[in-house]
C-alpha cells in the first residue's frame, strides 16, 4: 500500500471516529452556554484538522531542524487527538450498548401493553458522554505537560553493582551511564546543556553511552557536536551503535548513501572525543588490575531489529580479565544470547525501550506499557551472578516529551559482592 492511500484509508477512518464522537460531544455539552458550545465545536474540529495536517507536514519537515519541532509539537497534537476522540468513542460505544438494551426492554413492554406504549426513542445517557468527553481531554493535557515539563527533566539514579571478582583497585569505582540521545528529537538546547551539567557534575570515571546518538541521519548530530563534545570523564567515554544509528529507517538514494552516513556519524563520535566500540573491547588498568569493556553493535532478539553484533569477536582477547562490563544497546539480547552463551559477562548496560517515555515511576510501583514487549525495561534486572541495566534514555523519539518516565542519567558505584 502506498503513502497516498494509506494516508486516505487513515484519514476516513479518523473521520468516521470525528464523526461519531461529535455526535456525543453535542450531547456532552448541551447545558453549555450557547458561546462555549461554538467554542468547543471549533475547538473539536480545529484539532481534527490539526491532526490531518500533520500527517501531511510529519515527512518533508520533521528532517529539517528549522521546522522540526514545530512539525514534531503539530504531530503530538494530533496522537493526543487520536487517542482522545478513541476513548471518547469507546464511552459512547457502552453508551450505545446500553442504548440498544434499553430500546429491546422498551419494544417488549409496549408489546406486552400497547395501550400505555411510548415513544421507544432512547436518549444518551448524559453522565457517560459527560465522562467521555473529560476522558477525551486526557491525552492532550498529559501529553502536553509531557512536552513542557517531562522532556527534559533530567533524573540522577544511583545504583550499586556488586561484582563477585572485581579487583581492590575498582572499589568504588564510578561509571556513569547514557544512552538513546536521539538528536534529531531535541527542540531546546539550552535544557540540553542543562543535562550535560548533570552529567559532568557526576564526576565520574569512565562513562558509557548505549546507542542511538541520531534518529536517522549523521547530519542531526551537527548542531549537538559542540554540546556532546563537552561531556568529559576521567578514563573516557565508551560507546556502541544502537538501531537508529545505522539509518536503516530512511530510504537512501543508494546503497552506498547509506554507507557513507554510518561512516559520517562514526567519525563525528571519534571527533568528540568518544571511543566507539564495534564488537571489540578496551582493558581498562588501574593499579596493576583490570575490567574489561566490552562493545557489540546492535543485537536485537525481538521483531526487525537488527543482529549486527558479534559477541564471540567482541570479547576476543579479554578471556582472562576477572569483570567484564559489556554495552549492548537492546535488552532483549541478554537472554537470547548473553545469558545462555557467554556466563562470563558480568554486567550488560542497555537502553532502547526509552521506558516507552510513558509509565508511572512511583515508590516501588514501576509501570508502562513498553513491558509487554520487553520483560527487562527499564533499571536493574539479575539472573544468578549475571546483571542487565537498562536505561531509560536521555532523549527521546517520535513524540517530543515524557509523561511519568523522565530521562536519566545513571550513576553506578562498583562494590565487590
Amino acid at each position: 500500500m502506498n503513502r497516498t492511500i494509506l494516508f486516505l484509508v487513515v484519514s476516513a477512518v479518523l473521520l468516521v471516529i470525528d464523526i461519531y464522537a461529535y455526535s456525543g460531544l453535542k450531547v456532552a455539552i448541551s447545558s453549555l452556554p450557547i458561546t462555549a458550545q461554538k467554542i468547543l465545536k471549533v475547538v473539536f474540529w480545529g484539532l481534527s484538522i490539526v491532526t490531518y495536517i500533520s500527517f501531511i507536514l510529519f515527512e518533508p519537515l520533521s528532517h529539517n531542524p528549522a521546522t522540526r519541532k514545530f512539525v514534531m509539537i503539530f504531530s503530538t497534537i494530533g496522537v493526543a487527538n487520536i487517542i482522545g476522540k478513541l476513548l471518547f468513542a469507546l464511552w459512547l460505544l457502552l453508551d450505545d450498548i446500553i442504548r440498544f438494551f434499553r430500546w429491546i426492554a422498551a419494544k417488549q413492554a409496549e408489546a406486552s401493553n400497547p395501550a400505555e406504549s411510548e415513544s421507544t426513542k432512547i436518549s444518551r445517557l448524559k453522565f457517560l458522554t459527560v465522562a467521555g468527553a473529560a476522558t477525551a481531554a486526557v491525552p492532550l493535557i498529559t501529553m502536553g505537560w509531557g512536552i513542557v515539563s517531562g522532556a527534559h527533566d533530567y533524573t540522577v539514579k544511583r545504583r550499586t553493582l556488586k561484582l563477585k571478582n572485581l579487583p581492590d583497585a575498582f572499589q568504588g569505582y564510578k561509571i556513569l551511564q547514557i544512552s538513546d540521545i536521539h538528536s534529531g528529537s531535541f527542540w531546546s538546547k539550552s535544557a540540553v546543556q542543562k543535562g550535560i551539567e548533570m552529567i559532568n557534575a557526576q564526576n565520574a570515571d569512565i562513562i558509557f553511552f548505549t546507542g542511538d546518538l541520531v534518529n536517522n541521519s549523521a547530519d542531526e548530530l551537527e548542531d549537538w557536536i559542540d554540546v556532546f563534545g563537552a561531556i568529559k570523564a576521567k578514563e573516557g567515554i565508551f560507546s556502541v551503535l544502537g538501531n537508529h544509528d545505522y539509518g536503516d529507517y530512511l530510504a537512501w538514494p543508494t546503497e552506498q548513501d547509506k554507507k557513507n552516513n554510518l561512516s559520517r556519524l562514526k567519525e563525528m563520535q571519534r571527533g568528540m572525543g568518544w571511543d566507539l566500540l564495534l564488537d571489540e573491547n578496551r582493558t581498562i588498568t588501574k593499579d596493576g588490575q583490570s575490567i574489561a569493556v566490552i562493545g557489540i553493535e546492535n543485537w536485537g532478539a525481538k521483531g526487525r531489529f537488527p543482529k549486527y553484533g558479534d559477541l564471540s569477536k567482541a570479547v576476543k582477547g579479554v578471556e582472562h580479565v576477572p569483570v567484564k562490563l559489556l554495552l549492548s544497546h537492546d535488552p532483549s539480547h541478554w537472554r537470547a544470547q548473553v545469558i545462555p552463551e557467554f556466563p562470563e559477562i558480568d554486567v550488560m548496560f542497555s537502553g532502547h525501550t526509552h521506558g516507552m517515555q510513558f509509565g508511572i515511576e512511583v515508590g516501588s510501583v514501576k509501570w508502562s506499557p513498553v513491558k509487554y514487549f520487553y520483560p527487562e525495561w527499564a533499571d536493574l534486572y539479575t539472573e544468578g551472578d549475571q546483571k542487565l541495566y537498562v536505561n531509560r534514555g536521555f532523549g527521546y523519539i517520535g513524540y517530543p516529551g515524557r509523561f511519568g518516565i523522565l530521562p536519566e542519567i545513571t550513576v553506578f558505584d562498583l562494590q565487590r559482592a
